[in-house]
């Protein structure tokens, strides 16, 4: 007997064109491949080599930040990788193909450098390492490595405001040693007619986080300026030595990898300078409160947006794109903190002349 065969059915006869359409688009893609191969193979040797050259080497993406989408990372509580109750860098690289599927182009971390964390690692006492909670240069090296595999761009909080006071810097400073007298913002103060063995603090500034912002050390026998916690002097950005030594932070970190930075708390970084007797100025009163301890107390006229913090910034870029135009690859991307009026953050874009931050905000 003859066994009746079923007919294709209209499902089958799409699977096998699907299938035609498929191994067509593959020798097409083959056919294009083996002509594109033949005609680098005719090229001039001097075309050839300028185009290997390109693909090694493509150029340089300096607008990718214009329409980028970031993630920030708050790397304590982002995610444990060791189950100690802390986030930790290699808790972010277990994440990355995550962020990468969310569709960011880069992501920036809140602080990760050593620090005593009195304010969550905007107090850093060794810039130039990672604090231990967090993991090991080798760990971020590998984060960074990780992230260029998957096109993510890295960027750092860089806070160069202020250091904790347990940074060997100011400790040497405290101390008067050599080098270091001048590397913080320091005064004697003002006599105490009620009492000559304690003097006032130098002025009426205030902290922002609340009380003077003038700090007494009992080794140094001076006050310090701290416009944050008393645990943050201010660094001298009158002293060319902490210029300099800012700028060697920065381009130790570009050197590891990193694609730019989120600079915290910009508009601080200078203050008046001492008039000729000395003292700095009291700043005016805002009438706002009579709490003389209230940030809101005074109007900051003496201590935030100077014209010296923008010609800083400026300093700044030209340290990231010299090191673009030395070792190459993507626009290095600046974006500074100023919760300042409109007119005054533009002005941290640059002044017609030299450039300033990408994103200021």
């Amino acid at each position: 007997d003859m066994v009746a065969r079923p007919s294709s059915t209209p499902t089958d006869q799409l699977v096998v064109f699907g299938c035609g359409v498929i191994i067509a688009m593959l020798l097409g893609k083959l056919l294009v491949l083996c002509i594109l191969a033949v005609c680098e193979a005719r090229m001039p040797l001097g075309v050839r080599e300028a185009l290997l050259a390109l693909k090694r080497n493509p150029p340089a993406n300096n607008e990718w930040w214009k329409a980028a989408t970031f993630y920030q990372i708050y790397p304590r509580s982002f995610k444990d990788s060791n189950g100690d109750g802390i986030g930790d860098l290699r808790g972010i690289i277990e994440k990355l193909p995550y962020l990468r599927e969310l569709g960011v182009q880069g992501f920036w971390m809140s602080p990760i450098f050593k620090s005593p964390m009195a304010d969550f690692g905007y107090d850093i006492s060794d810039y130039y390492d990672i604090q231990p909670e967090y993991g090991t240069m080798a760990d971020f090296d590998a984060l960074v490595a990780e992230a260029k595999q998957l096109g993510l761009k890295v960027i750092l909080d860089f806070v160069p405001n202020h250091s904790s006071d347990e940074n060997e810097w100011f400790k040497k400073s405290e101390n008067r040693e050599a080098g270091f007298e001048d590397f913080y913002v320091w005064h004697p103060g003002k006599p105490n007619p009620a009492d000559p063995s304690k003097p006032l603090p130098p002025n009426n500034w205030v902290s922002f986080f609340r009380g003077s912002a003038w700090q007494w050390s009992d080794k140094r026998k001076e006050f310090y300026l701290h416009q944050f916690s008393v645990k943050q002097p201010d660094l001298n950005y009158r002293n060319p030595r902490v210029v300099d030594q800012m700028k060697d932070v920065m381009r130790f970190w570009l050197k590891r990898g990193v694609d730019g930075y989120r600079i915290d708390a910009v508009p601080t970084l200078f203050e008046i300078e001492p008039d000729a007797s000395g003292n700095y100025l009291d700043e005016p009163l805002s009438g706002n409160t009579n709490d003389p301890d209230d940030p809101g107390y005074t109007i900051h006229i003496y201590t935030q947006d100077r014209n010296e913090t923008l010609d800083m910034v400026y300093q700044w870029r030209a340290v990231l794109d010299e090191f673009q135009k030395d070792n190459g690859g993507d626009a290095r991307v600046m974006m500074t903190e100023s919760y300042s009026r409109i007119d005054i953050v533009m002005k941290y874009y640059g002044n017609g002349t030299v450039l300033g931050s990408h994103i200021p905000f």
